[in-house]
């Protein structure tokens, strides 16, 4: 997303006329739609002034392309300044330059992280070469412009009111160096000097506006990656606060003993990479030699994991490090280093296939000296759901754990946008935001009158890259299961008719080819992602009179999701009905975000379909 383009020499009449920092506030209001912080303000007087010094000579192009605050496609990641040209051969070329204020810095031990003062505090920030150069590698990965016409992308540092005093330029962080140098309070030359060598002819064909139009190509997505990951391969790229989780919990794990369990709940909503993380963080570990495990108790992710990586390792070691929730019931104390609890919300009471154990959240800490919970408490869609934080917190102080935390926020998923998923709390009546704009949203975001079109959309989506999917919630009873050529979910009405996806492809359903044929449902697609989803609401999602309520007597019998309400409804119907109401808005929550570009929907409810168009109009009225 463009806020500041233009070339060198407009650039530099802007700066030299003092009106930078106000072109670039004034563009932030128009295309972000937000007002900028004061802090953020100055960092442009600054350090722009700074970018001035080192462009103004004649070794860089007149014509050169210029812009600041690139926000990069598909992500909330924005790259402070970029020099757009030619180099000699005539190749496109692009310099990324993250720009650092900082005075004064401490080395960590943490791999790429240093800490930083702000006032009394400490912060912990990423490696200003690492942060260029994750930049940089997610141009070169998930932006099709950048990937398919081979442009260049040089990534450096300037950290211009930092003497070098040995610190982000130690050994310790050679790797990142090498990758991204980082330059100091005098070495404007040497700043100078990286872009002339690389560009040496002004923007010809105008590269910053094609990256920007450019199609986000996922193409090192987790289910296509995990093999190279566990491999111990850092291909699939993590940025900034998914660095930090990564360091954070690697240190915490080597931290703790016997006598001292160690607890991390990294809390993140959809698409924040919690996966992502969970995935590198054992493969670190596994080549460090320290005892882990990754454990989930949705089948989903591992069955899709065990398809990727079955064909470079055996199921036997596949299975030695993949592990369900429920694997913990018999284990001694301290048994395993580290246990990696990804979607941590799902966790249950009971443990085994006949409810055996006490509680899963107890029996993993007590089986660890070291446990890492990725958390999002909006994710829980059945009646035994119990991980939430303060049940993590329960029982990291019966055994005596320190507990640490952290948090995610958005980055592939729904198009890098928090925008909507804050819309989608809204709509579904989770919980309130702030008013919204469709401009904020940058997502594809559809309703549509029949689920004869909803199908016909997903299919042609699913032609581009076998990344579109269906799924409804659960409020068709599973015929197919005893008679394949029954059909489960009907909607005589439109003349509509899909079977459910479990009978043919099982839990990795998400990445078998001709699944599109089928319609998913919450428990084979949770924790895994699609370019495009198409959801069927059904009826156990109804708006009536001003109010989104739920109705869990549309789910046929054998939905174990909903198991015991009606008799709990019986005991304590006021409670029920709001943990049924939480269950059901979190399904479809879940569902809606399961699309890194789009999601479009139809309701089997008149009304709710008439709801969901009005808060689509709405949004885009604004």
């Amino acid at each position: 997303m463009i806020v500041y383009k233009k070339n060198k020499l407009e650039f530099l009449d802007d700066v030299s006329n003092g009106l930078i920092e106000d072109i670039i506030e004034a563009q932030v209001l128009k295309v972000w739609g937000s007002k900028t912080q004061e802090s953020l303000y100055r960092s442009w007087q600054h350090s722009l002034q700074h970018m001035y010094f080192v462009l103004d000579s004649e070794l860089v192009p007149f014509d050169v392309s210029i812009s600041i605050e690139y926000m990069i496609p598909g992500t909330m990641s924005r790259i402070d300044f970029m020099v757009a040209g030619q180099d000699a051969d005539g190749n496109d070329h692009i310099v990324l330059i993250e720009l650092k204020q900082w005075s004064s810095v401490r080395a960590t031990k943490k791999d790429a992280i240093i800490s930083w003062s702000r006032g009394k505090d400490q912060i912990q920030d990423t490696h200003p070469s690492y942060q260029a150069w994750s930049y940089a590698a997610l141009l070169e990965a998930f932006n099709t412009e950048v990937y398919e016409n081979k442009i260049g992308v040089s990534p450096c540092a300037y950290l211009h009111n930092l003497l070098d005093d040995g610190i982000i330029s130690g050994s310790f962080y050679a790797d990142h160096l090498a990758k991204a140098p980082s330059f100091f309070k005098t070495e404007k030359i040497k700043v100078r000097n990286f872009i002339s060598e690389r560009i040496k002819q002004g923007d010809k064909t105008d590269i910053i506006q094609r990256v920007d139009l450019a199609k986000v190509r996922p193409s090192k997505k987790l289910a296509d990656e995990l093999a190279k990951l566990l491999k111990g391969n850092d291909s699939f790229v993590m940025i900034d606060a998914q660095k930090i989780a990564l360091e954070n919990a690697l240190s915490n794990v080597t931290s703790a003993s016997d006598s001292r369990k160690k607890v991390m709940i990294i809390m993140g909503g959809p698409g924040t990479g919690k996966s992502v993380v969970a995935i590198h963080l054992l493969s670190k570990l596994s080549k460090k030699g320290i005892n882990a495990r990754y454990v989930t108790r949705n089948a989903a992710p591992r069955s899709v994991y065990e398809k990727k990586l079955t064909k470079v390792m055996t199921k036997t070691h596949f299975a030695h490090l993949f592990k369900g929730s429920s694997s913990f019931v018999a284990s001694q104390d301290n048994e395993f280093d580290a246990l990696i609890v990804d979607e941590a919300h799902r966790l249950m009471a009971g443990s085994g296939r006949f409810v055996k154990g006490e509680n899963q959240v107890k029996e993993i800490i007590y089986a660890s000296r070291s446990s890492v919970f990725f958390l999002d408490e909006d994710q829980q869609v059945t009646m035994f759901d119990i991980g939430d934080q303060q049940e993590i917190e329960k029982w990291a102080q019966h055994f005596n754990a320190e507990v640490s935390y952290m948090e995610l926020t958005s980055q592939f998923r729904c198009g890098g946008s928090e925008g909507y998923l804050a819309w989608l709390n809204n709509v579904l009546q989770i919980r309130e935001s702030a008013n919204l704009k469709i401009s904020e949203l940058k997502y594809d975001f559809m309703v549509v009158d029949d689920p004869n079109l909803l199908r016909a959309l997903i299919f042609e989506k699913n032609r581009e890259r076998d990344s579109a999917r269906m799924v409804a919630g659960y409020c068709w009873d599973w015929l197919s299961l005893k008679d394949p050529k029954a059909m489960d979910v009907v909607i005589a009405e439109h003349s509509f008719q899909m079977q459910w996806n479990l009978r043919r492809d099982g839990y990795s359903w998400i990445i078998e080819p001709g699944s599109v044929e089928q319609v998913g449902c919450i428990h084979t697609c949770q924790g895994l992602e699609v370019d495009y989803i198409g959801v069927i609401v059904g009826d156990d999602l109804l708006y009536r009179d001003g109010k989104l309520v739920v109705n869990p007597y549309a789910h046929p019998q054998r939905d174990r999701a909903l198991s015991g309400y009606k008799g709990l409804m019986k005991t304590d119907p006021v409670s029920t009905m709001e943990r049924l109401d939480r269950i059901i808005k979190n399904t479809y929550r879940t569902l809606m975000s399961r699309g890194m570009k789009g999601c479009y929907i139809y309701c089997t409810d008149k009304e709710t379909q008439a709801y969901f168009k009005r808060a689509l109009s709405r949004l885009e009225k604004r």
